[in-house]
């Protein structure tokens, strides 16, 4: 997706500027066959007509350059706009303005050179340079001419104005083009991470409780081989089991498709903590709870009896939900770590998302609490 979307800002970027090659390239066609012509008619003569060809190409072959180089940016002036300047001044102080008096499209070599400048310049200096501009062309255009002075300098300013906005525009047009294509990319990219994010704390949920019991089984295992042969074979068989149910729950998470069932993991929950020697008490009413509901509350369930394993030494874990809220309380509250784990976080991250809450701390009873609540 980050390859169509560059791909797709670099085709914009393409189209603009061939765009702008292709106008100016014709703005330069127009300007050297009309001086060969009048070469030709003998109106100026051919060293003239040599040199001022050799400005105008000067200054149409750099043009384009000098609009690659401000595309991404307002880079400071630099030798090659200078140059670019010397050869549109070149141009109209060697054009034959007084055959092309009412032709003010020969007037427009150094306003199209103020255009190009102002990519370079902030707002002021291109105003400035822009009046001092169009007042020394209108004033020079006037004393070989026998052009009006108030026209020859409205033409001018009006030329100079218009091709300036139009430059400016074609640079903006392209920053907000390339913009949103960033803008698409980065939603992309933080899609990614949240959807890396999301399995990271659904893969911490599944896993967690079923590692937390293998543990607690295998240890007795361990201890029984001496003692009780065939019920530490029974108990190695139930962690082959668990192990196996892990790994088809993790298969499931990584297709898309796992859906936490809520009586199931009461009855999970129940087995591993009875299994670690603890009563579990459970009373439900959630009946009326959305299939949606069901499921946050199922993660609550798998990752705060998770917490109970691995975290407390509780003898007794009562489990109680009423509609929307779930309570789950211990009597085996050890030293709390300085900040919650990354499975308390990851609830209170599903939760939040999903318009719910979540809070999990010691009580004054001495008891753990951990309380969600989720949208009806």
């Amino acid at each position: 997706m980050r390859e169509t979307v560059a791909n797709r800002a670099e085709g914009a970027r393409k189209i603009l500027i061939y765009w702008m090659d292709a106008m100016i390239t014709l703005l330069g066609v127009v300007f050297v066959t009309l001086v060969v012509i009048f070469a030709a008619r003998g109106v100026i003569t051919v060293p003239r007509a040599l040199l001022t060809i050799a400005c105008l190409v000067g200054q149409f072959t750099l043009f384009p350059l000098l609009l690659r180089a401000a595309f991404d940016g307002r880079p400071r002036p630099t030798a090659r706009l200078l140059l670019s300047g010397a050869f549109a001044a070149g141009s109209v102080l060697l054009l034959p303005h007084q055959e092309l008096a009412d032709m003010s499209t020969w007037l427009e070599a150094g306003v199209l050179w103020v255009s190009v400048a102002a990519l370079y310049l902030p707002l002021w200096a291109t105003a400035c340079l822009g009046a001092a501009v169009t007042g020394l062309v209108s004033a020079y255009v006037t004393l070989i001419t026998d052009r009006s002075w108030v026209g020859t300098l409205i033409t001018e300013v009006v030329s100079c104005v218009l091709l300036v906005a139009a430059t400016l525009l074609w640079r903006w047009l392209w920053w907000t083009i390339r913009d949103a294509h960033d803008g698409q990319e980065a939603k992309a990219r933080l899609a990614i991470a949240e959807e890396r994010l999301r399995f990271a704390r659904d893969l911490h949920d599944l896993l967690g409780r079923s590692l937390s019991v293998i543990t607690l089984k295998s240890e007795l295992a361990a201890k029984l081989s001496a003692k009780d042969q065939a019920r530490a074979l029974a108990e190695m068989d139930e962690v082959r089991r668990l192990a196996q149910g892990s790994l088809a729950e993790v298969q499931l998470a990584v297709d898309g498709y796992h859906t936490l069932d809520l009586d199931a993991e009461l009855a999970g929950v129940r087995a591993a903590l009875e299994a670690a020697g603890a009563r579990c008490l459970i009373e439900t009413r959630a009946a009326d709870l959305s299939p949606a509901g069901r499921a946050l509350l199922a993660w609550v369930v798998r990752e705060g009896g998770t917490n109970v394993l691995k975290h407390s030494s509780a003898t007794t874990c009562a489990i109680t939900i009423d509609g929307g809220v779930l309570e789950m309380r211990n009597d085996g509250v050890k030293d709390l770590p300085v900040a919650p784990g990354s499975g308390l976080r990851g609830l209170a991250e599903r939760l939040t998302t999903a318009g719910g809450s979540f809070s999990a701390a010691p009580t004054p009873t001495g008891e753990f609490l951990l309380r969600a609540a989720v949208p009806a």
